[in-house]
């Protein structure tokens, strides 16, 4: 929740508030560059907002994979904030902060920009309605484009965020991507991308069904 607080809100807040300045400007609806571009600007921040609790989402979920002896046991997110700011220092809040808003703007590109296109082409060129099958179906195609963009990114994300000093938390991502590669080959890039879409296509689907709804009763309650 924490992490959603902070990076999907962010995110979303800042693409939503840019389509809105640009739309007036234009007849047309933005081109699939310009939509990248906002999306890709607004990932951006939201990663760098969202470094902090995500840290904490990915070494939450990775204790349980660990020794007894070596593992952090974070009672919440807020105590392993303070508890790791305390005994690695503040920049450890953004260990990861690069891999992790590279792939906040592939995410939000791949999902925000892919998710407006796809509905626009349902609507003008399948003659769908904007409705919520349409809206499904959209957001389906949506969440497939974002698990893939975004697999090889969230391996090295994951990796990085969970690393101790210990354990070469240190090492730079270069050096990471050539021992990876060394070691595993390039099948490393699409590992665990079922999963992935498991999760994370459900939750692209109901986050746009959910955003839609939201969007049109704001727009009734204020006459818009």
């Amino acid at each position: 929740m924490l992490r959603q607080i902070t990076y999907s809100t962010t995110r979303f807040g800042i693409y939503e508030e840019l389509k809105s300045r640009v739309a007036p400007t234009s007849d047309r609806a933005p081109s699939l560059v310009t939509l990248v571009g906002m999306a890709s600007a607004s990932g951006f921040i939201g990663g760098i907002a969202g470094n902090p609790a995500d840290v904490m989402n990915v070494r939450m979920q990775h204790d349980a994979s660990l020794p007894p002896a070596q593992r952090r046991n974070y009672r919440n997110a807020i105590q392993g904030i303070i508890q790791m700011t305390r005994t690695e220092g503040f920049g450890s809040l953004f260990r990861g902060v690069w891999p992790n808003s590279t792939r906040a703007i592939l995410m939000t590109a791949s999902q925000l920009a892919s998710y407006d296109t796809f509905k626009r082409l349902c609507i003008e060129k399948a003659g769908m309605s904007d409705n919520l099958s349409t809206h499904f179906t959209a957001s389906f195609m949506a969440g497939f484009v974002a698990t893939t963009v975004c697999s090889p990114v969230d391996v090295i994300k994951t990796r990085i965020m969970t690393a101790s000093h210990a354990e070469g938390g240190g090492q730079t991502i270069i050096g990471l991507l050539r021992d990876i590669c060394r070691k595993e080959g390039l099948g490393w890039t699409f590992r665990g991308w079922v999963p992935s879409f498991i999760r994370l296509g459900p939750h692209t689907i109901a986050t746009f069904l959910f955003l839609e709804e939201h969007k049109k009763l704001y727009r009734k309650l204020k006459g818009i």
